[in-house]
């Protein structure tokens, strides 16, 4: 548990020095408490106090970085269970396993797949995590694998692998890469932690329960390496949901060291429909890194797309820039559309448009990222804000017509829009699913 600024205050030499800038000691461990200040302001802390304070500053789960910068992703770092507590800050790692029982080719094609898995969802750009490779044959074959793997392609990647001797001329390959570390054998896992402290890899530890992972860690770290991504083997879809949430309750709530690290959660599975449903629930329910053999673009887009809901601050709407944007080979005659920018209704107008094929502009009103009648209840998509936003984008600039196109919804709004912006205005349908037919009879 985090301690309190009580619990803090008793380990303060309680001499009310002021030398840290605060009146009292008291004052002084309440905003040690929030974080907001250093425990190196106070010159009068004992080594023991200081220890203590330290060790309870660190971040109950340790943030893992996998791949070079640019091109890697960072998991772990959580702070709370539910994101309605505050949010969710690193999005769960989607990878791939490619065994190096493929040919060349088949290796080749396969990363080219996984490549070009990438999405665009509401003004973000949606792509998988990381590739991992398994060792199935001998050590010359996997390397030749991890080789072809690295080449062709700029995601984080990952090995798994038999033997420390396999791990290190493996990870002669990935130098400067970071990558993840997954041992399948049985053998003494200290050599294998030599060697991903040698390359600044990250280490996924297994074992059967949380008790022996618990011990596990502790007994790995003694060596000054933690960089360690947890995996509890076995057991059915709602036991590994009940490890990760224990695993996370216990590094959050009760400030557990030896479990205070990322999850992992490996999906064998051959039906990708199958795959996609116990992926989603990892996702959910609290895995770091979550891995699949499937490349099927619609699985993907599934597992990406939940990944971002859940991953979005649920008090920050998705919001784009507000501004006038044209919708094709625009013109002087171009209809004029009205929207907020919130992102999902701006995209779902943008959708709409292009179908139509009729090019358009689209001015995106300031309204915080609410939506449409969210927004006009709020009075945040007024007729003063429209104004003002078709003044601010010089809308009248780029058309030779004076007519403006106002969701349905809001039709209440058009005589007092008129008034205010000098333009006519039309009320277009309630739903966008009605704009193609509309601009198409307009």
């Amino acid at each position: 548990m985090a301690l309190s600024g009580l619990d803090i205050y008793k380990l303060l030499p309680k001499t009310n020095c002021r030398e840290c800038g605060f009146a009292t000691c008291l004052a002084f461990a309440m905003q040690l408490a929030k974080k907001s200040v250093s425990i190196d302001k106070c010159p009068y802390l004992s080594k023991e106090s200081k220890d203590i304070l330290e060790a309870q500053a660190l971040a109950p789960i340790k943030l893992i970085t996998v791949g070079s910068q640019g091109h890697g992703f960072e998991i772990g770092n959580e702070t709370v269970m539910f994101r309605h507590e505050e949010k969710f800050h690193r999005p769960c790692a989607i990878g791939f396993i490619v065994e190096d029982s493929l040919s060349d080719s088949e290796i080749k094609n396969k990363v080219d797949k996984i490549n070009a898995l990438k999405f665009e969802r509401v003004g973000q750009k949606l792509e998988a995590s990381l590739i991992v490779i398994k060792q199935t044959h001998d050590t010359g074959r996997f390397v030749e694998s991890v080789r072809l793997v690295s080449s062709g392609t700029l995601l984080g990647l990952g090995v798994m692998v038999k033997d420390a001797q396999t791990l290190r001329a493996s990870l002669n390959c990935l130098s400067e890469k970071k990558p993840l570390v997954y041992y399948s054998g049985f053998g003494d896992l200290n050599p294998v932690v030599d060697v991903a402290r040698e390359f600044g890899a990250s280490l996924v530890v297994s074992a059967d329960s949380l008790d022996a992972l618990s011990d596990l860690t502790v007994s790995l770290s003694k060596s000054g390496f933690n960089d360690f991504i947890l995996e509890v083997k076995g057991g059915s879809i709602p036991d590994k949901v009940w490890s990760l949430t224990q695993i996370r309750r216990l590094a959050l709530k009760k400030n557990n060291r030896s479990l205070g690290y990322p999850s992992l959660v490996i999906i064998d599975k051959s039906d990708p429909f199958e795959e996609a449903q116990e992926a989603a629930t990892y996702i959910a329910k609290y895995a770091g890194v979550v891995l699949i053999k499937n490349t099927e673009a619609f699985e993907a887009l599934s597992l990406l797309t939940l990944r971002q809901n859940i991953y979005t601050d649920p008090q920050k709407p998705l919001q784009i820039e507000p501004k006038l944007y044209p919708v094709g080979p625009v013109n002087d005659k171009s209809p004029v559309l009205i929207t907020t920018n919130f992102s999902l209704s701006y995209f779902t107008v943008l959708g709409e448009v292009e179908a139509s094929k009729i090019p358009s502009y689209i001015v995106s009103v300031d309204t915080e990222g609410m939506s449409v009648l969210t927004a006009w209840a709020a009075e945040k998509f007024t007729p003063q804000r429209i104004s003002d936003s078709l003044s601010k984008y010089k809308v009248k600039d780029v058309i030779s017509h004076n007519c403006l196109i106002i969701p349905g919804y809001v039709a209440v709004m058009s005589g007092e829009l008129e008034e205010e912006s000098g333009f006519d205005v039309t009320v277009g349908p309630k739903e966008a699913a009605g704009i193609p037919s509309f601009l198409k009879n307009l």
